[in-house]
């Protein structure tokens, strides 16, 4: 994360957070699933609105008031994540006065916060556990690694997955240093 974009994002929220407004424990976060770390593709928030955004079955409903101020900011990436949050709460009337151009849709419903359960891309780890974004989780078999001269090895830690969003199959993380894309059914997500 740049220190450009962290003083341009306090500076643009006054160093609070953009989604409940607070102003302890903020930090920079990146709006998945593209997001190239900017000003117009993060927001400043605090740890537990991104705790709870990043691990829906935390989610406090009373914390989530908020939304109906922030989804009228008029930053796009708050926008965003406050539509994100009032679909995945189910706040239809909401959703409904909330104005999204069609790239800004697009962009809101990319990691299927809107769609139904059965349309929804859910990825699970080898004993079905839900993996997220920052999860750390453990090899459990030996991987042979394509386009690469190692073996990823059984029960090598790989931290901070990043998932693939269009497909419940994959994730991505690092192995010995190099960026690789590892298949659900063979990891096990640590606690």
């Amino acid at each position: 994360m740049s220190i450009v974009t962290e003083k341009r994002l306090k500076d643009r929220s006054g160093s609070i957070c953009e989604l409940c407004g607070t102003d302890e424990n903020l930090v920079v976060y990146h709006i998945p699933p593209n997001s190239k770390a900017t000003p117009e593709d993060s927001i400043l928030a605090c740890k537990t609105c991104v705790g709870q955004i990043e691990n829906p079955e935390t989610t406090d409903l009373n914390h989530w008031r908020c939304l109906s101020d922030s989804m009228w900011n008029e930053n796009l990436p708050v926008q965003i994540v406050s539509w994100r949050m009032l679909a995945r709460l189910k706040q239809q009337d909401s959703l409904d006065m909330m104005y999204l151009d069609e790239e800004a849709l697009e962009w809101a419903a990319a990691t299927g916060e809107n769609d139904d359960d059965e349309g929804k891309i859910v990825h699970k780890d080898s004993n079905g556990n839900i993996l997220l974004d920052g999860d750390s989780v453990v090899l459990i078999k030996d991987l042979d690694v394509k386009g690469a001269t190692f073996t990823a090895k059984r029960g090598a830690a790989v931290h901070n997955i990043k998932l693939v969003w269009d497909d419940a199959n994959l994730i991505e993380g690092r192995v010995e240093g190099q960026h690789i894309y590892i298949l659900t059914q063979y990891v096990k997500k640590t606690k």
